[in-house]
């Protein structure tokens, strides 16, 4: 009685043992294939970076469509080097990338005087792309967008900020945009950079006190805009220089 139930017990433990061993040998040969796949996978990576290097820098289209089919597989090629070294490296983009955010700051520092820190994203990418003395369109706002991204651990505030209407500016200092000033710099780009009291009491229901205080705080607190206190129509009108275009 005894005996049998010690011979059912040693055949369970050698029915385990196989299985176990079988497991082993399925999960090394599953290993193994994985590894196969990834090699085969990375050599063709390797392969059209090689091979399209130049279109990815500079054609924004193709660098768009690229970032987009490594973003569907979960790699970033634009990544630092604690990330995506291997794409740094192969692209030349994590430099690249860099140093577009390097003139970022440049653009941002240089202009904050008159603009107190928020730039309209079409003129950051003009000026920017002056710099680099190409045509407008091979920097894309994507690509600034990326570049402000790698200038986050600085701490130093730099933020896309999206207005009504659907612009986008760029904040570089640390500041907080409240909900009405938001709504000056929408309305401010409508107008080419002026924007008065009655425009945001007309368009969107503000009282004059409402209109006043967000003005005047953008004015006194924040250095976001200019006064204007000889207006022609209005007699006081602000003038927001992040909202205008500056040829330079």
């Amino acid at each position: 009685m005894h005996r049998g139930v010690g011979l059912a017990a040693f055949d369970r433990e050698q029915v385990s043992q196989r299985f176990a061993e079988l497991s082993s040998e399925l999960s090394k040969t599953q290993v193994d294939h994985l590894q196969s796949q990834l090699k085969q996978f990375q050599t063709a990576l390797k392969h059209f970076a090689t091979t399209h290097r130049d279109s990815i820098r500079s054609d924004p289209a193709f660098r768009h469509a690229f970032q987009q089919m490594c973003s569907s597989i979960g790699v970033d090629p634009l990544a630092g080097p604690r990330k995506g070294g291997w794409w740094a490296e192969m692209l030349g983009m994590g430099d690249w990338q860099y140093e577009l955010g390097v003139q970022i700051v440049d653009v941002c520092v240089s202009t904050r005087e008159r603009n107190g820190g928020v730039i309209e994203m079409g003129e950051l990418v003009r000026v920017v792309s002056n710099l680099r003395n190409v045509e407008s369109s091979v920097i894309t706002e994507e690509d600034v967008i990326r570049s402000i991204k790698t200038l986050q651990p600085l701490g130093a505030g730099y933020e896309v900020l999206d207005v009504d209407g659907g612009g986008k500016m760029v904040r570089s200092v640390v500041k907080e945009l409240d909900a009405d000033q938001a709504v000056v710099l929408a309305e401010a780009q409508v107008e080419g950079g002026r924007i008065v009291e009655a425009i945001l009491e007309s368009r969107r229901g503000w009282t004059r006190e409402r209109a006043r205080a967000a003005l005047e705080n953008m004015l006194l607190r924040d250095g976001l805009c200019w006064l204007d206190s000889q207006d022609e129509h209005y007699g006081r009108a602000y003038w927001v220089p992040s909202a205008m275009r500056w040829d330079e």
